[in-house]
């Protein structure tokens, strides 16, 4: 009896440490099983008016110009490769960093020569192995004189057909990125800064309130600093505040700037914001903006921040751990008094048969 509950408790330990511990062991061992394709190299080839000396493409241009410009593109192995090619324009995303990758960022109103439609190329190559070719950039400027530059990336990846065939595979992808500007004189642009909208909304599946702002000239705007706080409309104390340093805005770009509601319930109501953003030059724009959370946005963006649906979720886990642990201890218990009891009842027998004798 006693090998047979012994042999219970050591069964139900094993099932605990294969519920919980086997799964982190296999996502392990599928993280380590990635791979990186490799063959695909460029290289670029600066034509004569190159303007700066730089690793991108820096093209002083004139008006109604058309031109090629080259990226060398190898393949070193063995097997032909495919590359395919997005040719994007710069934006702003809401950390303050440039993307000149493709992303679902929109477009701000003010950019009025768009990259992707003054530079044209293949959307994909096919490069043989062990060979180099030329991939071609068509740049059309505009026909009226530009003040300004106008500002883009040519984002270059190796398409993988291994993982197209083996789902569920996890593999590294690398892609390249060649940046390009396109200026027509020197004339130096001061960047501005324009107010859009302050909405609610979610960031990371977490209540946000968003600051909707553009830069509405053709010019950087580095180190730039952004200050908000989040007041009642009718009240000075602060709710929610964020500041973030070290951040650029594109030309002619918009950011959605995110200010953090810390994990707390949207309430509706009437908001007030205060938006002091500056820059290293000494610019600065300061803007008071008055918006509403509706019922409607506070229901809808309650029910999907994860933090507030995290609260109310009936952790499992937990509760089957807590489970299998009362029931280790049940059983230790059973078996020492199992124990407790068998050593009494023999010291009971000796007893008996004594008085017997």
């Amino acid at each position: 009896m006693k090998k047979r509950i012994i042999n219970w408790v050591m069964s139900i330990l094993y099932i605990a440490i294969a519920f919980f511990i086997l799964p982190n062991s296999v996502l392990a061992d599928k993280e380590s099983e990635q791979t990186a394709s490799g063959g695909f190299t460029y290289k670029v080839i600066y034509p004569d008016n190159q303007h700066k000396e730089v690793s991108y493409f820096d093209l002083r241009m004139k008006p109604a110009q058309k031109q090629t410009a080259i990226i060398q593109m190898s393949n070193s192995s063995e097997k032909e490769i495919t590359v395919d090619i997005s040719l994007n324009g710069t934006k702003t995303n809401s950390n303050g960093v440039l993307e000149n990758g493709p992303s679902s960022l929109e477009k701000d109103s003010s950019l009025k020569y768009d990259f992707a439609e003054i530079v044209k190329g293949q959307e994909s190559v096919v490069i043989p192995p062990q060979q180099t070719i030329d991939y071609q950039l068509e740049i059309t400027m505009p026909e009226t004189t530009f003040d300004g530059v106008i500002s883009g990336g040519i984002y270059m990846i190796q398409r993988d057909q291994a993982s197209e065939k083996q789902a569920g595979m996890i593999k590294n992808k690398y892609a390249y990125l060649v940046g390009m500007l396109l200026t027509e004189t020197d004339k130096k642009i001061k960047p501005n800064l324009e107010l859009n909208k302050v909405y609610a909304d979610l960031k990371n599946y977490r209540n946000t309130i968003v600051i909707d702002f553009s830069n509405t000239q053709p010019a950087y705007l580095d180190n730039m600093a952004v200050d908000v706080q989040i007041m009642g409309q009718k009240s000075d104390e602060v709710l929610y505040e964020t500041k973030q340093t070290k951040m650029r805005m594109a030309p002619n770009s918009k950011i959605n700037f995110p200010v953090s509601m810390n994990g707390e319930k949207m309430v509706p109501g009437d908001y007030r914001a205060h938006i002091l953003v500056s820059a290293k030059t000494g610019e600065k724009w300061e803007w008071e903006q008055n918006f509403i959370i509706t019922d409607e946005e506070a229901d809808k963006f309650n029910q999907e921040d994860v933090s507030l649906l995290q609260e109310n979720r009936i952790n499992w886990q937990l509760i089957v751990m807590i489970i299998v642990g009362v029931l280790v201890v049940i059983l230790i218990i059973f078996v020492i008094v199992r124990i407790i009891n068998k050593k009494k009842n023999k010291k009971k027998r000796k007893t008996t048969g004594r008085k017997k004798s």
